[in-house]
């Protein structure tokens, strides 16, 4: 446990530290809240959907939280190149509580940085439905990150190239956002993409923020709740399977 505390605090500090990126990493966020929100609202409405900020909102949090969870995976590639991953293996600490420890971390600032996009959301014009959702709310936003900050991990201890592993993210990451329904109801999306959608994890993940913020759903958050629990098991034995193989 002593293992996973230290990974977990490790983390915590680099984010700290780095708040130049802290600002970076708001602004992709910030810019496809702002285009889309207020670029498309207006056709949102008058297509009788209602506020397009309040749909919107869910899916630039999970968009966030997205982003942070598998980049922290860059963390291994640079600490393998730096040594630090060869010294933090040799140690008696076993490979699972490196692993656990670096997850809980990466997902412990990307949690957070969603929760300064949804402070952000709130000066956008957004209005959670009811506050006494907001625990669940948290609740989903760390599974969230929890799921893709394993990948990444995942992902990470099979890439040493550091300029290959953002082009292989974002090849990942770009079509498991766009798919999700986070940026457009899927009940109006046509059949093949909703088909698509219903293996696309972060999908489930929008879909409980959007519920737990907006009391509006297209799975129903029991759903939600059951896949989001599966993934978590998933990426989990597949996280700690791949970096028990990792040579530093």
């Amino acid at each position: 446990m002593s293992a996973v505390y230290v990974m977990w605090l490790r983390q915590l500090i680099r984010y700290w530290r780095t708040r130049s990126r802290i600002v970076a990493s708001l602004a992709q966020p910030v810019l496809f809240l702002v285009a889309f929100g207020f670029g498309l609202g207006p056709i949102f409405a008058q297509a009788g959907a209602g506020n397009y900020i309040q749909f919107l909102a869910p899916g630039i949090i999970g968009m966030s939280i997205l982003f942070t969870a598998m980049f922290s995976g860059m963390e291994v590639i640079w600490d393998r190149q730096l040594g630090f991953l060869k010294e933090t293996l040799v140690s008696p600490s076993s490979r699972f509580s490196i692993f656990f420890g670096r997850t809980l971390g990466g997902a412990t600032v990307a949690t957070l940085q969603g929760i300064l996009i949804f402070f952000i959301t709130l000066v956008a014009g957004f209005r959670p439905a009811s506050f006494a959702f907001l625990p669940l709310t948290l609740l989903f936003m760390f599974t969230l990150a929890f799921i893709f900050t394993a990948l990444g991990t995942a992902l990470a201890s099979k890439v040493e190239d550091m300029q290959a592993f953002p082009l292989i993210m974002n090849f990942i990451i770009m079509p498991v956002f766009f798919l999700s329904g986070a940026i457009f109801p899927l009940e109006s999306a046509p059949v093949g993409i909703r088909t698509v959608s219903i293996f696309d994890p972060l999908s489930y993940q929008i879909d409980a923020l959007r519920e737990t913020l907006t009391g509006v759903s297209h799975f129903g958050l029991a759903i939600d709740f059951g896949v989001s629990l599966a993934c978590v098991l998933i990426v989990t034995m597949l996280g700690i399977y791949l970096f028990n193989k990792i040579e530093a």
